[in-house]
């Protein structure tokens, strides 16, 4: 069977823990099939983002074009985006692309370093007007406005619950009408938690390139990320990064 194309739009992690290197470990454990627009270049490891230097705007639409122009795409993930200015030029370049797009509104690392300025936060709304689903974690939730004012401008929402109190995480889509579908599982102890929402997003991506239903590509990704969770090997002095699955099947 021949792959499905994923084109990943996002930062480059010097730690290897989350963004582009993440994204493209995910999308190859579950079949898929890797390409990249690198948005920023970070100095970063397991304690906090050292550094970042944006890709110009033009030379990460010229990635995103040697992509789909020759190989094509069946799916796109979007996370890190650098800058307003390539938040907005994305928004009108992948407009005229049929295909899903999933946005993770990357503002804040799992350490708590900033990687994204207010304009950029603004921009990312023109994203999410037509990104088939945007993944928020509640303090980015709360950023871009809350789950009302975002679902009453008829956005869907996998609304992350990892920062809630209590000993169950919970995941929740949402869309205009209401829930969707949730999620509930064990909170997992473990400080090793860099790179979840960049596996998250990658993961969703790959299922809607297979062909699968949103619910289902979320479920499956939900489940490739608890696993990776459980093999992290202990890396770094911070927060580390989780393991690979290899040979991950969804009902293992």
């Amino acid at each position: 069977m021949t792959p499905a194309r994923i084109l990943i739009i996002a930062g480059s992690d010097s730690g290897g823990g989350a963004g582009i290197q993440a994204d493209l470990k995910t999308v190859t454990l579950l079949g898929g099939f890797g390409m990249t627009a690198i948005t920023a270049i970070t100095a970063q490891n397991t304690l906090g983002v050292q550094g970042v230097h944006p890709i110009p705007t033009d030379m990460v639409l010229a990635q995103i074009n040697s992509c789909i122009s020759d190989i094509g795409v069946d799916a796109v993930k979007i996370g890190m985006i650098g800058s307003a200015q390539t938040a907005r030029a994305i928004a009108e370049h992948l407009v005229r692309v049929n295909v899903p797009v999933v946005l993770d509104p990357v503002m804040v690392s799992t350490s708590g370093s900033v990687l994204a300025d207010a304009e950029t936060i603004a921009a990312m709304h023109e994203l999410m007007t037509w990104a088939l689903v945007t993944t928020p974690n509640l303090p980015e939730l709360e950023v871009l406005g809350g789950e009302a004012s975002l679902t009453e401008r008829g956005e869907t929402l996998l609304i992350k619950g990892g920062h809630a109190d209590g000993p169950m995480l919970t995941d929740r889509l949402v869309g205009h009408h209401g829930e969707i579908a949730r999620w509930s599982d064990p909170l997992i102890d473990t400080p090793h938690t860099h790179g979840t929402g960049c596996t998250l997003a990658s993961a969703i991506a790959t299922g809607l390139g297979q062909g699968m239903a949103l619910p289902e590509a979320i479920a499956r990704g939900r489940k490739y990320v608890r696993k990776a969770l459980m093999l992290a090997p202990g890396f770094g002095g911070g927060h580390g990064p989780m393991g690979a699955p290899l040979g991950f099947h969804a009902d293992a």
